[in-house]
Order: C-alpha cells, then structure tokens, then sequence
C-alpha cells in the first residue's frame, strides 16, 4: 500500500521566490533564510519521495470572488506556473499524479469531507515556493521537480475559513484515503503557507515571534490542543494572515502518531527545525518531521 513517511511545513512568502529567481540568495538580507533550507534541500535528495501531496492557498489566480472553494485539490497531470501580474515564476511546470489524487477524492468524499475536484488549474506562489524551498533553483526547460506533486489548495484568504480542528480531521481522512492506494508509494505531505503576518491594516507587519514558536512546539508535541485553538487566536496572536497556519493542521493530521482524533502512538521525530524573521514583513517558520 502507499504510506505517508513524512511532512514538511513552511512558510511561502512571494519574496522569497523573487529572491531566487533573481539570484539574490546570498545577499545579506536573504542569505539567513536560506541557509535555514540547506539541511531541508539535502535532506529531500536523500529521501525523495515518490509523490509529494502539497496543501497550500491560492491568491486569486486559480480561484477568485467568483468562486471559492474552501477545499479543492488537483487531478490533473500537469499544473503550469501560474501568472499573478508580473509574469510566471521562471520554474518547471509541476507534474501531478492523477491516479492517486482521483484515489483521494474519492476516498475523503466518502470519509464525509467535501472537495472540489480541479481538473485543470495553474499554481501560484503558494505552492511554487515550497518546492523551490525544497528542491533548490531548477531550470524551467531542462530540469524538473524531483517527484509528482498533488496541489491542494485551502481557502484561507476569503471568510468564512476552516477551523483548525476541521483542517486537522482532514488530515487523518487523507492519510487513510493514501493507505487504501493499492500501489507502493512514499508519500509526503507538505503544509504550508504562515508564520505570523499582516499585510493590511493598523497591525501591518505585524511579527510575534513567541507566539509562534510556542504554537510550534504544541503542533509537535499536542497536535490535539493545537487543533482546538480558536480562529480569533490566530488572528489576534498572529495576524490576518495568521489564519494560513491552519494548513499545517491538516500535514500534522496525517501523520502516524493520531487516530481518531487522539494522539495514540510514538511521536514524529523532529528531523529539522528552523524560524526566522523578517522575509519580507513575515515571520518564516520551517519543520520536518519523520513517522516513528
């Protein structure tokens, strides 16, 4: 059967895409925040999984006022770059796996979660820069990204939002929709989007970096109790676009160690952990971890 091994979690601030597209990686600003990636970057060489299931937002390319779905995940067999007002991101076009995606819609519907079902769809930054993150800068003609990638985007940016617990709840209904796939896969699962922000307001740039950290260690190690915090905490604590960090829930929700909605086996193992602030008005928060 296919198994989740493991998940990932970053932030996936727009600027930081820039920065490597415009080859400004080591430039005294940016150079602290990838070198907290130089670990991560070795680490997806050395276990490269077979497919990569990528819960991320869309900013109003795939998906705009006109139609949001609070759940949608892609089927298709490839999701080009998409153009959010400056032009494509300069990266491959991501390959997905439409056999294990249709597997999962199919699986979770029936688990009672409604999805929307996107047969055609480009991706924007949100799941670009986790990637380029991940797998280093590749060129968009010659190269490609390392294993199939399943998007699925979670409407974070138009209220009403999913709660925590409901992100979290969905997680352990894919990780039972992968171990039904009756293929040998390595699947990962990456959550990503957060730390910390605001980019509006009286609070813009808003950064609170104890809050974050301590919202880390809880996800880690009472996965349950960071399910059940309230949304207007992460507002009031960690900004408007705070809210994003419920989709790491839903990468947390898969792994082994939760069943039921019980923590009932061996913790993940911490393989990486890094924070950093600023990028870009934004609190940069990155995790691995590895099933017991």
């Amino acid at each position: 059967m296919a198994r989740i091994t493991a998940s990932v979690y970053t932030s996936h601030v727009p600027a930081i895409g820039a920065a490597m597209d415009l080859h400004k990686t080591q430039e005294d600003y940016w150079k602290p925040v990838f070198a907290g990636y130089d670990f991560s970057r070795q680490w997806m060489k050395d276990n490269t999984p077979d497919v990569v299931f990528l819960v991320y937002n869309d900013h109003a390319t795939a998906f705009n006022l006109d139609l949001i779905p609070t759940f949608a995940i892609g089927t298709a067999a490839e999701f080009r770059p998409a153009d959010e007002g400056w032009g494509p991101r300069p990266v491959p076009k991501v390959i997905g796996h439409p056999e294990l995606a249709s597997h999962i819609a199919q699986s979770v519907i029936q688990q009672d979660f409604d999805l929307t079902i996107v047969n055609r769809m480009d991706v924007d930054h949100g799941l670009t820069v986790p990637l380029s993150l991940m797998c280093g800068e590749l060129d968009p003609v010659r190269d490609a990204w390392p294993c199939p990638v399943i998007p699925f985007a979670v409407n974070v940016v138009q209220y009403p939002v999913p709660s925590g617990r409901r992100c979290f709840a969905l997680g352990q209904a894919i990780r039972k929709a992968v171990e039904s796939f009756d293929e040998d896969l390595n699947v990962h699962i990456w959550g990503t989007g957060g730390m910390s922000h605001q980019l509006q307001g009286a609070r813009a740039g808003l950064i609170n970096r104890a809050w974050d950290n301590a919202w880390l260690d809880q996800m880690i190690s009472d996965p349950v109790g960071c399910a059940n915090v309230p949304h207007i905490d992460y507002v009031r604590e960690a900004g408007s676009e705070g809210i994003e960090l419920v989709m790491w829930l839903i990468a947390r929700g898969a792994m082994a160690d939760v069943n039921e909605g019980k923590a009932t086996g061996p913790q993940p193992r911490v393989v990486h952990r890094f924070y950093h602030v600023p990028a870009s008005n934004t609190a940069v928060g990155h995790l691995i971890l590895e099933n017991a």
